[in-house]
């Protein structure tokens, strides 16, 4: 299907749980150029068709698209998203063929049409000219958000739809101002954009940058709102917390009882594992020459002295151009070591060393307060405490980090810009557990 990038729509997904902050930014998306709005899920299943009415009434000739995400009782649902005021309500691909077909039925009846949403469906382009030609109104290819921080794209499967179809494909999934050309030149009529526009500090200016990036066919370099994959894992870690990595990950606990020795510290590196007996700094120093320039050497000595790391063990470490060190037992040189301004992360500080008796291993499984590390597992530490990622889950902790940052940022601009407070812009009383 050939498409006039001048004709393609931009569509808003408002995936908001609050009602009066979806209005906000539906309000300046709309100023800055957004032509349909999405009432999303999570305000459909927040809201109910209450969030329709209200949009309704407050943009009345404005497309609105409830995303329903129909699986079953397709009359139903499609009965009250139009008697509520959609103009568009979507079905899930992967509902039963008779669910999809009588919502397109309810369709006609209603005075709605029906986007069939095939959200992540690995044989998309075997059913693609059955939805056609049942009548569906548009058909949306979907990456889901999770799938999204494994890296995932849809715009493959939209050039493979795209060349199925006449109907209008609409395309969602991680789109941002630099992969939307990715969109349209892949055939796209409809371009669903959510947290780029709906998280962003300026929902204006973020609306107008990408309507201009679809208009001109160029890409414009933005650092938040895209997902990384194994090769943009450390320059992404630099823009995170600890607390967004522990908040993405559903609160996961980091190493506890070691503390930075020095304020404003950032430390980030893939694990050289070293277990060491107490006061043996044989192991510590023979892992600085093991360790790669980026590496964090995570040394378990027990937690109790003599110190197995100093000022000399620094300086070394500082020659390979290693990150930082972890030590789960005691150090000493505290004054000379914070002059160099090399990250660590200590038990103890004291001025007795230990011996150098070589008993231990590096590179193996070790654990600290609890928490598990293996050699590669990537180590984040800042005044909070510090992170352990695992190696291979590494592109999902990270990006569902970025996702909590990128929330942040939007609710902190709505705090200041109205001059609120937290409780107020999230509604905190509606959400307490009755």
């Amino acid at each position: 299907m050939s498409v006039n990038r001048m004709t393609v729509i931009l569509q808003v997904a408002l995936d908001f749980v609050d009602l009066h902050r979806a209005v906000k930014v539906a309000e300046a998306a709309i100023e800055g150029g957004a032509d349909w709005l999405e009432i999303g899920t999570p305000l459909i299943k927040s809201e109910g068709m209450n969030a329709v009415r209200h949009l309704r009434k407050l943009f009345p000739g404005r497309t609105l698209i409830a995303d329903m995400k129909t699986m079953d009782a397709g009359r139903a649902e499609m009965e009250i998203a139009a008697k509520a005021g959609a103009n568009i309500a979507v079905v899930m691909g992967n509902a039963p063929v008779s669910t999809i077909r009588e919502c397109i039925q309810a369709g006609k009846n209603y005075g709605i049409k029906i986007c069939v949403d095939c959200i992540d469906s690995s044989n998309i382009g075997d059913y693609v000219a059955d939805i056609e030609k049942w009548g569906a109104d548009f058909i949306a290819v979907h990456t889901a958000i999770d799938d999204q921080m494994y890296g995932k794209t849809p715009f493959d499967t939209l050039r493979h739809v795209c060349s199925k179809v006449k109907i209008p494909v609409a395309v969602a999934g991680g789109i941002n101002s630099e992969n939307v050309v990715d969109a349209v030149n892949a055939g796209a009529s409809v371009v669903i954009v959510g947290g780029y526009i709906s998280k962003s500090k300026d929902v204006k200016i973020a609306t107008e940058t990408i309507k201009n990036a679809m208009r001109e066919n160029r890409r414009v370099s933005t650092t938040l709102f895209k997902r990384v994959t194994s090769e943009g894992i450390r320059e992404t870690l630099n823009r995170l917390s600890t607390a967004n990595i522990s908040d993405g990950s559903h609160r996961a606990e980091g190493i506890t009882g070691l503390y930075p020795i020095y304020s404003d510290i950032k430390l980030i590196g893939n694990a050289i594992t070293v277990r060491t007996y107490p006061g043996d700094w044989a192991k510590p120093v023979e892992a600085i020459d093991i360790a790669k320039e980026g590496d964090v050497i995570v040394i378990d000595a027990g937690g109790v002295g003599p110190a197995v790391w100093g000022e000399l063990a620094t300086h070394s470490a500082l020659q390979k151009k290693i990150s930082g060190v972890v030590i789960n037992g005691a150090m000493r040189d505290l004054a000379e070591v914070r002059k160099l301004n090399f990250p660590i992360f200590t038990k103890i500080a004291m001025p007795t060393a230990g011996e150098p008796k070589g008993f231990g291993e590096i590179n193996i499984p070790i654990s600290i307060s609890g928490i598990h590390i293996n050699p590669g597992d990537w180590i984040v530490g800042d005044d909070d405490g510090l992170m352990v990622i695992p190696a291979l889950e590494a592109n999902a902790w990270v990006n569902y980090g970025m996702d909590c940052l990128e929330k942040e940022n939007r609710i902190r601009e709505e705090i200041l810009s109205e001059k609120s407070s937290l409780g107020k812009v999230i509604d905190v009383l509606k959400w307490e557990r009755q």
